[in-house]
């Protein structure tokens, strides 16, 4: 784990503490590897990765999407891969259970940093450069939580149709326009006038997105440039930004709670490709319901 190094400029003593530990550490971006993947995508050429971001105490929510929507498979000769990126609970030590666990499914990667909201960045960028070195030959990678659910069959055929020109340079989501930051000093998303101004570039949200794999090695480099930001789905806008790359909306991702008229509605799910905020109860039912045939309901 890195040492505590000097903030690039002196924060105010009125930022929160989440944010004053983040730029305390914002300068250190090698941690050490405690769960590696190496060979996952030796075998065959992977069409599509799924990285899914996820807390160490978080066993239920992965194997709910192990058993779901993130099995590994082939779907007509396009190949699926799972991997769950992981931190570090400092103050349990959960690594017989992860061991374990991982000796079981071969989809941990762990790095020795603190698991908390802000560090997610930081997670971001050790995934960025692990699917460099392990996966670059990737055609596809969805970045999601792990309480999203996924037709993964569907958005394989999705993607399965795009223009080659499309295929190199996607990056496709839940875009989120025209974002303010938050300045509720209660909000956890949190961010000081004198942190950041102006408007957030336009993102596809956090819980669930696609891009391109090609694209990994040049997001990896231009993370070393960008300044770190503590929300990660903005600082991924800001690195595709970078790399003059626009987010690309999709009808099918929903990454943000829906309104309750339209939750009401027992077809309103039905189309998406990923929707957000699931329990495992709810992933395990969903993907349950995916066979059943409805054929006197109109959605």
């Amino acid at each position: 784990m890195c040492s505590k190094s000097t903030p690039r400029v002196k924060p105010p003593d009125s930022y929160p503490e989440l944010l004053l530990n983040f730029l305390s550490q914002d300068q250190c971006r090698n941690h050490k590897m405690i769960i590696n993947q190496p060979d996952k995508c030796s075998l065959n050429r992977t069409f599509l990765l799924l990285a899914i971001k996820s807390s160490p105490q978080n066993f239920a929510q992965r194997q709910a999407v192990r058993d779901t929507w993130g099995a590994e498979k082939n779907y007509g000769g396009k190949y699926v891969r799972l991997v769950f990126l992981l931190g570090t609970v400092p103050a349990l030590d959960l690594s017989p259970l992860l061991e374990y666990e991982n000796s079981r499914s071969h989809d941990l990667l762990q790095w020795d940093f603190a698991d908390t909201f802000f560090n997610l960045t930081l997670k971001d960028q050790l995934f960025l450069g692990w699917a460099r070195t392990y996966c670059a030959k990737a055609t596809y990678i969805l970045k999601g939580d792990d309480d999203v659910f996924v037709r993964t069959p569907n958005i394989v055929r999705v993607l399965s149709l795009l223009s080659s020109r499309r295929r190199h340079s996607l990056y496709m989501g839940h875009v989120v326009k025209l974002a303010k930051p938050y300045r509720d000093p209660q909000s956890k998303y949190y961010i000081p006038l004198s942190f950041y101004m102006g408007l957030y570039p336009p993102y596809a949200g956090g819980g669930g997105y696609v891009f391109s794999g090609s694209l990994t090695p040049w997001l990896y480099l231009v993370s070393h440039f960008v300044l770190p930001f503590p929300i990660d789905d903005v600082y991924t806008g800001m690195c595709f930004m970078v790399l003059g790359v626009k987010p690309v909306g999709h009808p099918g991702f929903r990454t943000f709670s829906m309104p309750k008229k339209v939750k009401s509605s027992s077809c309103s799910e039905k189309n998406l490709l990923l929707v957000h905020q699931k329990s495992p109860q709810e992933i395990l039912k969903m993907w349950g319901e995916e066979d059943e045939e409805t054929p006197t309901q109109q959605c």
